[in-house]
């Protein structure tokens, strides 16, 4: 059986914590998508960490973790990452590479660097890790497999055949030092020896483990609105955030994905540019930035404050169907026991007349929210295991959320560690 762990959002919703917590009883994790540009902040038995490209169930020893064809592999940075867990005490994760992923070339990071740099106050608030350049590069078809470290020919030909084109760009429109096809293939090569022993056809592999009867988890990075298609475009990702692409990005049959858990905040947060209708700012943001999240809203990869935001229905019931739910995991609710009164967005205002429907961008930045006022529960709620046992006001803001976007919300996360978690059942 698969199960997708995926956000809702613009991302930072929380979803290391559940795929962390749902892998104690998964053999296989996935990461499916997307580079090094996003994090996942995980509080375990072995400490804090924030996850990049590894996946969030490595701190279990009966799992394997695995990363898939559609995601943008910087070796070197996983590697790094991969040694630094161990390095903690965490017992040396079962890690498989698929043989057809893509990998970030040297100069993919510096295209990103550079780019953002000539756009200067127009640019995309890029992590500048090199993720648009690299999907650009995979769909112009002058990507790198991993499978072509392989073939040192090939490579030398083809690297030689590409670094033409980006020296011009190079020259020409950014000014900058060339690329040099020998030192970069000697890169490469210390990629292929770090890479070697774990390369694999994965999509065989997970083929063969699913007819055995094995737990598959795929987890996505960041939310559905910052899917390239029904995002927030263009302030999107270059790769897709939703469950759908988990069958293309691992190499699975759709029809194996049969639980689709999908992560809300019960307030909104959000990193990089882009319209975000609920957006709150000075003192009230500054609060809830440095009470959110575990240690405050900060970026696990870039390490930029959060922007800040009430929660929003109009987004989130938009999100919730995109991914298509079929339970949602509501995070950080013990965050906003601090508060009297909490405004919650349930719909839009556009040029006068309300949706509560998620529009296209261009209309997007006109929307005005529609605020409707909850009571506060004004107590905290961590280390309560039970649906019951939560404040009357808690419960009623959890049910007016839930009847606000439509799908059923079956976990309620109340604190960092792996063990706060309330199952309700439906």
């Amino acid at each position: 059986m698969v199960k997708a762990v995926v956000g809702a959002n613009w991302g930072d919703e929380g979803k290391g914590k559940i795929t962390d917590m749902l892998a104690e009883k998964a053999d296989i994790i996935v990461r499916f998508q997307g580079g090094a540009n996003a994090g996942h902040t995980i509080v375990n038995n072995y400490g804090k960490f924030a996850l990049h490209t590894l996946p969030s169930g490595v701190f279990y020893d009966h799992t394997t973790s695995v990363i898939g064809n559609g995601v943008a592999l910087n070796i070197p940075v996983f590697f790094k990452e991969y040694n630094e867990v161990v390095s903690r005490g965490v017992p040396a994760p079962k890690i498989l590479i698929s043989e057809r992923a893509q990998m970030v070339m040297p100069y993919h990071i510096l295209f990103d660097q550079y780019e953002e740099e000539r756009l200067g106050g127009k640019s995309f608030g890029s992590t500048k890790s090199g993720i648009a350049p690299f999907y650009s590069d995979k769909y112009a078809k002058i990507g790198f497999q991993v499978s072509e470290l392989f073939d040192e020919e090939h490579l030398k030909e083809k690297l030689a055949s590409v670094c033409a084109t980006k020296n011009v760009l190079l020259e020409h429109l950014y000014h900058k030092p060339l690329l040099n096809v020998d030192e970069l293939f000697a890169e490469l090569m210390e990629y292929k020896k770090m890479v070697e022993p774990y390369v694999c056809d994965v999509s065989l592999y997970l083929w063969n483990a699913l007819k055995e009867g094995k737990e598959v988890l795929l987890e996505g990075q960041l939310g559905s609105l910052k899917d390239p298609d029904h995002g927030i475009y263009p302030m999107v990702t270059s790769s897709s955030t939703l469950a759908g692409y988990g069958a293309v990005g691992a190499g699975l049959p759709p029809y194996e994905i049969k639980q689709i858990v999908t992560v809300c905040k019960a307030y909104s947060s959000a990193v990089g540019a882009g319209a975000f209708v609920s957006e709150i700012f000075g003192d009230e943001a500054d609060e809830l930035r440095r009470r959110g999240g575990d240690g405050g809203e900060f970026g696990a990869t870039t390490g930029r404050p959060r922007r800040m935001g009430w929660f929003d229905c109009v987004a989130s019931k938009y999100g919730c169907r995109l991914q298509g739910a079929t339970d949602v995991a509501f995070t950080v609710l013990d965050v906003l026991g601090y508060l009297d009164e909490i405004p919650v967005c349930t719909g839009y205002e556009i040029d006068g007349k309300v949706t509560t429907e998620f529009p296209t961008t261009t209309l997007l930045e006109k929307a005005k929210p529609v605020l409707e006022t909850l009571p506060g529960w004004k107590c905290d709620i961590r280390g309560i295991k039970k649906y019951e046992d939560l404040p009357e006001n808690c419960r009623k803001y959890v049910e007016f959320v839930e009847k606000h976007i439509g799908f059923p919300i079956t976990m309620i996360s109340n604190g960092p560690g792996r063990d706060d978690i309330i199952y309700r059942n439906k």
